[in-house]
């Protein structure tokens, strides 16, 4: 995917996003955490739909959108950590 991010002055950060497949979207987030989201038609340089999200429920979003939970991440980055130092599983380490 392609993001880039925009400063809108009195408006907050505009991300616009295209995907591989080239859809495009736009995400307008405001300095109260607000969320607009611009969905464009494949020809269109309008947006085809307007979806505005308040910042809690663009936690909600994001937590459905993310490939794997947050929790499940983290123990993946831990299970790493631990193997590069070396732990045994033991609370020692092997040097």
């Amino acid at each position: 995917m392609d993001i880039t991010q925009t400063t809108v002055p009195g408006a907050g950060v505009l991300h616009d996003c295209i995907t591989r497949d080239g859809q495009h979207f736009r995400i307008l987030v405001d300095r109260s955490g607000q969320r607009e989201l611009y969905v464009y038609g494949p020809t269109g340089s309008e947006p085809v739909a307007t979806i505005v999200l308040q910042a809690d429920e663009a936690d909600l979003v994001g937590a459905i959108i993310h490939s794997r939970p947050l929790t499940n991440r983290m123990a993946e980055l831990e299970r790493r950590v631990a193997d590069l130092a070396g732990d045994t599983g033991d609370g020692g380490l092997t040097l």
